[in-house]
């Protein structure tokens, strides 16, 4: 009963309490995406091997439903990502904020999936992950990479969005369980 209470508590503070979607963590290989979905099902913080095939999880918990797909972010495991855009309801976009040689490399990633029509109008949450790195990107250099910088408001109303789709950036350490609360919270206003 303790699992059950602890994961129905964990779903409720990232507002995904009776709701149900079809996320992709998406995002350039080593910047969290399997690490943060391993934090979110067990709460468990593991050193992981690169994503090479898709890893899915369907989490139930009465009306509650969420299905997340790690789809790997190797230059060749992301031609398969479009696979899974029909039906996508929300994308985490991850971020290494802390790797800053690829940053045009995650830009040039997450402007072709802006570009692609399935995608239109799906919320996007970019989470600059590993702030808790020496060298880390602050926040404003992450908005400024991404074209966000001059549109940014503050609080957990906060609604940006390019071509009619929302879409907002949030700093965060998965292995320090900082920050990504917020950005499922602020991604639970556009699921069902």
């Amino acid at each position: 009963m303790f699992i059950v209470n602890w994961f129905k508590d964990l779903l409720h503070s990232l507002g995904l309490y009776k709701k149900s979607g079809k996320i992709l963590f998406l995002g350039l290989d080593n910047a969290g995406k399997t690490t943060l979905l391993r934090r979110l099902k067990d709460d468990r913080m593991v050193q992981h091997d690169p994503t090479v095939h898709a890893h899915a999880e369907e989490l139930t918990l009465g009306n509650v439903k969420f299905r997340a797909y790690d789809l790997g972010g190797h230059e060749t495991v992301r031609k398969t990502w479009k696979t899974y855009f029909p039906t996508v309801d929300g994308i985490i976009y991850m971020v290494d904020a802390a790797d800053r040689d690829r940053f045009e490399e995650s830009k040039k990633e997450l402007d072709l999936l802006m570009e692609t029509p399935e995608l239109a109008k799906v919320p996007i949450v970019i989470l600059g992950n590993k702030i808790d790195k020496k060298d880390a990107a602050s926040e404003d250099e992450i908005r400024e990479l991404f074209g966000l910088s001059s549109k940014g408001t503050w609080g957990s109303d906060k609604v940006n969005e390019i071509n009619g789709r929302p879409i907002e950036v949030f700093m965060c350490s998965v292995a320090k369980k900082t920050g990504y609360t917020d950005g499922f919270k602020w991604l639970s206003q556009f699921l069902k």
